[in-house]
């Protein structure tokens, strides 16, 4: 592990908090003042949920990784306290047809997003404990869909189809990561697949939001915001759409304004930074001292870096329409927090890993 790529990792993560918070300050002031009368109503919350994050993102950093697995009660805790969040959120009402956040007072919690993490923690340590075995169709692929499962389904009812989607994609690439078979992971892909497919085709709203463009208003609005823009953009601050043409400017479609005001300079900026992200996380991986911190690396950075591109799919109308805030950049807590952890997470394994391998060599010199 060289020292450098711990520094460029950071050094990325930075820029994309920095970019982040400059463009929600202008995308959220119309809706700021409509909703509370105070245009830096969103980026005066979202900067202490920054706060908090990057504390978070410093525990975690500090936290040895190697925990999650030597004390499972640790990780299997954590399964308990989020399982009882997602049956919990059912008690709050629904907001926009969906039971996804605990509201208390000013505090909006969403326990999808603490699912994501814990998807990755509780795969990290069943594969890494199944060594050879996750060759074998119960321990390799069966147990850890099974696991999938128990954590998706509260989120598949309230309903969250992003959060699942997220949630299944990570944890089979995590097993195919460490070695299942393929033709072991298949039937529980394609039976992932199926059950949401069965979900939107049985639902009418979902099926407009596909297939029916009068219905697809949103999308419209943020390619108009992006052809608005040229090289440089209107200017910041400048954007139209965010001026109530656009409903959510400053949560899921925030690209499409920061592509309105920078142009396309900030678009591609944007995704090279998170091609970034995960091909330095990647890198990370690859010199991980152990098989556990290779595995967390790799669905941490992965939740991160999918999310970002299906955000900017949507935004661009080359996905289905489907809400997924942008890490980094589209207001929320809960979000916030949770990427940071993963941020701190990658960081505790490319530290540690760096440290081991550093005494390793010192005490190889002494031995000489």
């Amino acid at each position: 592990m060289r020292k450098s790529a711990l520094f460029w990792f950071g050094l990325v993560v930075t820029a994309l908090v920095a970019l982040g918070l400059v463009i929600l300050a202008s995308a959220s002031e119309a809706n700021a003042y409509r909703l509370h009368g105070d245009v830096y109503f969103f980026i005066k919350r979202q900067s202490l949920y920054l706060i908090a994050g990057i504390v978070v993102a410093v525990l975690a950093s500090l936290f040895d990784y190697h925990k999650w697995r030597d004390y499972e009660f640790l990780s299997w805790a954590f399964f308990v306290v989020v399982l009882i969040l997602l049956v919990v959120v059912f008690k709050f009402p629904a907001i926009n047809g969906s039971h996804r956040w605990i509201s208390l007072g000013p505090i909006r919690l969403q326990p999808s997003e603490l699912a994501k993490m814990l998807t990755v923690i509780l795969l990290a340590v069943w594969l890494d404990k199944s060594g050879w075995r996750v060759e074998l169709f119960m321990r390799g692929a069966f147990w850890p869909a099974a696991l999938m499962g128990v954590v998706a389904l509260p989120v598949l009812f309230e309903p969250d189809f992003g959060s699942v989607m997220v949630i299944g994609l990570a944890g089979l690439l995590m097993m195919f990561v460490a070695g299942a078979r393929l033709l072991h992971i298949l039937p529980f892909a394609l039976c992932g697949v199926a059950v949401v497919a069965f979900k939107v085709l049985t639902n009418e709203n979902r099926l407009a939001r596909l297939f029916d463009e009068s219905k697809q208003y949103q999308v419209k609005m943020a390619l108009t915001a992006i052809a608005n823009a040229d090289i440089w953009g209107a200017g910041l601050g400048e954007s139209m759409q965010k001026h109530l043409y656009l409903p959510e400017a400053h949560t899921d479609f925030v690209f499409a304004v920061g592509a309105e005001e920078l142009g396309i300079v900030f678009s591609l900026s944007v995704v090279l930074l998170f091609v970034a992200f995960f091909a330095l996380s990647v890198y990370i991986a690859r010199k991980a001292s152990d098989r556990f911190g290779r595995f967390l690396v790799i669905g941490m950075a992965f939740i991160i870096f999918f999310q970002a591109m299906f955000n900017i799919g949507v935004v661009c109308k080359a996905l289905p329409t489907k809400g997924m805030a942008l890490p980094f950049f589209s207001y929320g807590g809960t979000n916030l927090l949770s990427a940071f952890f993963a941020v701190g997470t990658i960081l505790s394994v490319g530290i540690h890993s760096y440290r081991e391998k550093k005494h390793a060599l010192m005490r190889k010199v002494v031995v000489r």
